[in-house]
């Protein structure tokens, strides 16, 4: 549930502010940025919407626009208004101070979300590492509602110089401390990988736009439960569970956080070390929302995170998921060198779900070969497209 800023203001409402700059995509963006505002906690909000050529320096949306903005947010009697943007801390300070309300990015969001979800000890480390970095670059001479949006750092003085000094130290501090934690549990984490490795244990990651099904998948897949749930990012605690397939022998699956549009960078170096599950793994399964109009730029975005991330080497089999909303037919597609690159499957009534075991298995096979065999050309599978 996002902060309440004042007594009288509805804290479950919000103004929820998207813009047009021209990019494709807009509508599926503005769906997306609601369903993000409602994993949030919110259960009343308004989309303002305008068109721009380019973002306002000072208010981002314009004076004009702002205006519509505080009359929807009076009308609605909203705590804050959402921003499916990034806003620089002079903006947000320029819109606050204006709309008399909390304002929030799109970053802020997202953190927001993650730090409701997390429920593993290191979920939460990472979170609050992404949250106080974040907000680092925040602290600036005269954000007098400073205390409203850090809660709980045990201010005693008004905002000033002086106390921004203190709320520097007091984060870089408490930044070292989280590093040093996470370090730690990394290092915990390697020696399994390595344990693993001695065994000669097939490693596969699930990744995905978030809510495309891959806890579905992981569950079906490996026999476990995970929390499912048609929310975004309802998984981000990272899941790993062994299983036998007679064709394929041992193999390691793990269930991973999903991607998004503008995945705050902060949250990235933040879950850097849980995401080395993905660089490491052997394959990964690329779920895709068949069923989505936006299927194509959401693998986009998630091939981007796994470029950033250093995974765009490591061989991947797209996983078509939710094809009986899709109203398709479970199948396994190879491309022009024989290799599997695409299973379709519904992983929430079964159907396919054989195409991607004997996928796993088929993928094995090649790798037990190739390791027997003299070196060769590097192997991959295609990318989703």
């Amino acid at each position: 549930m996002l902060e309440r800023p004042a007594a009288a203001a509805d804290p479950q409402a919000a103004i929820i502010v998207c813009l047009d700059f021209g990019n494709p995509g807009y509508e599926e963006a503005v769906e997306e940025v609601v369903r993000l505002v409602e994993s949030a906690g919110v259960r009343r909000h308004q989309v303002v919407r305008g068109r721009r050529s380019h973002p306002d320096s000072k208010l981002y949306a314009g004076s004009g626009k702002v205006g519509e903005i505080a009359r929807a947010a009076v009308a609605l009697n909203a705590a804050c208004v959402v921003f499916d943007h990034s806003l620089s801390p002079a903006q947000g300070r320029n819109l606050e101070k204006e709309l008399q309300r909390r304002v929030i990015d799109r970053t802020e969001l997202i953190l927001e979300i993650f730090a409701q979800r997390a429920q593993t000890s290191e979920g939460k480390l990472q979170v609050e590492l992404a949250q106080l970095e974040h907000l680092s670059t925040r602290l600036v001479r005269g954000w007098t509602h400073l205390e409203r949006q850090r809660g709980g750092l045990g201010k005693t003085g008004g905002p000033g110089e002086k106390q921004i000094e203190l709320d520097r130290r007091y984060i870089g501090q408490r930044v070292r401390v989280l590093k040093n934690k996470l370090e730690t549990l990394n290092k915990q984490r390697t020696v399994r990988r390595r344990a693993r490795a001695k065994r000669d244990v097939l490693s596969i990651s699930i990744v995905g736009y978030t809510n495309a099904g891959k806890s579905t998948l992981f569950n079906s897949l490996a026999h476990a439960k995970a929390h499912e749930a048609d929310q975004l990012f309802a998984t981000l605690d990272t899941t790993t569970r062994r299983l036998w397939l007679p064709e394929a022998g041992p193999v390691v699956v793990s269930d991973t956080v999903g991607f998004i549009r503008s995945l705050p960078h902060s949250l990235i170096a933040a879950f850097r070390a849980t995401l080395e599950e993905t660089v490491r793994a052997d394959l990964l399964l690329h779920v895709v929302d068949a069923a989505s109009s936006a299927r194509a730029e959401q693998a986009a975005e998630v091939n981007k995170v796994l470029g950033e991330i250093g995974a765009d080497a490591v061989p991947r089999i797209a996983v078509w998921n939710k094809i009986d909303c899709a109203h398709l037919e479970p199948a396994v597609e190879r491309d022009q060198y024989g290799k599997i690159s695409r299973v379709l499957v519904s992983a929430r009534t079964g159907a396919g779900l054989q195409g991607v075991r004997g996928a796993i298995a088929e993928f094995a096979r090649d790798r037990a070969g190739a390791r027997g065999a003299a070196p060769s050309e590097p192997r991959s599978l295609h990318h989703t497209h």
